[in-house]
């Protein structure tokens, strides 16, 4: 993206939002080259849910200039915290830019990223390259997305072997004893795992954690 003007970006892949918030931090995967700095304000601060290409990105597939938000401010249609956020993003020379929203297979996914033009590039110059390369630039966006969908994604909810191997008999529709003879394993061992598997993964419930599981690319996969 660096060739094209865009040297600082911001992948952000969510599995797991509800239509009211952006649900756990945990449950995202977050990629980026920003300076560490401008990060932590950003998280930390609370401002990414304000953002105002957020709040687009969620609403929409496809991509989007920045001149939007620069518009909405110019007709004084942000609220009072997205434009702190605009505020913050000029102090931080994130000023120019394209976001790409990527098409969802689920209510409960959504994945865009922010490709932010090099400090003291305009917006009509990141146009000009849009204009010219608009379309390979979609194109390579979304290859890398899809190739991040197929990769696991542990975080912090790594399930142990046999937690996963319990989980995947219960996706194949197998009782407790079911499960409890085919791996010579006790019932109460079989709950134990279980349980230790919905706590991983922060569930309350063994149907939640097979979903979830799977939403992580971590169900019926073969170790090389």
């Amino acid at each position: 993206m660096a060739t094209f003007g865009f040297d600082r970006l911001i992948y952000g892949y969510n599995r797991y939002k509800t239509t009211t918030s952006l649900g756990d931090p945990q449950d995202w995967v977050l990629l980026t080259n920003h300076d560490p700095a401008y990060i932590k304000m950003f998280l930390g601060e609370g401002m990414l849910q304000n953002a105002p290409m957020l709040k687009w990105a969620l609403a929409n597939d496809g991509a989007c200039s920045w001149r939007w938000p620069h518009d909405m401010e110019l007709s004084e249609n942000l609220s009072a915290r997205e434009q702190q956020v605009v505020d913050f993003n000029r102090k931080m020379m994130v000023t120019a830019g394209y976001t790409i929203s990527f098409k969802s297979v689920s209510v409960r996914t959504k994945a865009a990223i922010a490709l932010t033009a090099k400090p003291g590039m305009y917006q009509d110059q990141v146009e000009q390259i849009w204009a010219a390369h608009g379309n390979a630039l979609i194109v390579a966006n979304n290859v890398m997305h899809l190739k991040l969908l197929t990769l696991p994604n542990s975080g912090l909810r790594r399930l142990t072997k046999r937690q996963n191997e319990v989980l995947q008999w219960v996706g194949d529709g197998k009782t407790t004893q079911d499960i409890a003879v085919i791996l010579e394993l006790t019932a109460a061992t079989v709950e134990k795992h279980l349980r230790l598997a919905r706590e991983a993964l922060d569930v309350d419930t063994t149907a939640q954690a097979v979903m979830k599981a799977a939403f992580y690319n971590q169900m019926f996969v073969v170790d090389i």
